[in-house]
């Protein structure tokens, strides 16, 4: 899976893991997931999200200075996923 397509499924991931109040589809490729002006999620989220992105795709984040800019929006994790598969 690649593309738009992989970008899709990584947004639904990621609202059934986190169970966020967003659809998928308001949730954009670039919004940063944590803080104020993007999506809000902390650091209990990004464990979830580590653990969901594993479960889903085979992604493997072990370090956490590497996890913070994967984890930094939709296209770098979907960068990342791409990359290792």
């Amino acid at each position: 899976m690649q593309g738009e397509a992989l970008r899709h499924k990584i947004k639904e991931v990621m609202v059934e893991e986190l169970m966020l109040d967003y659809a998928p589809d308001e949730i954009g490729n670039l919004t940063s997931i944590f803080g104020a002006p993007g999506l809000g999620l902390d650091s209990v989220d990004a464990l979830q999200l580590v653990v969901g992105l594993e479960k889903h795709f085979g992604l493997k984040i072990t370090d956490s200075s590497a996890a913070k800019g994967i984890l930094e929006n939709v296209e770098m994790i979907a960068a990342e996923i791409e990359k290792s598969a």
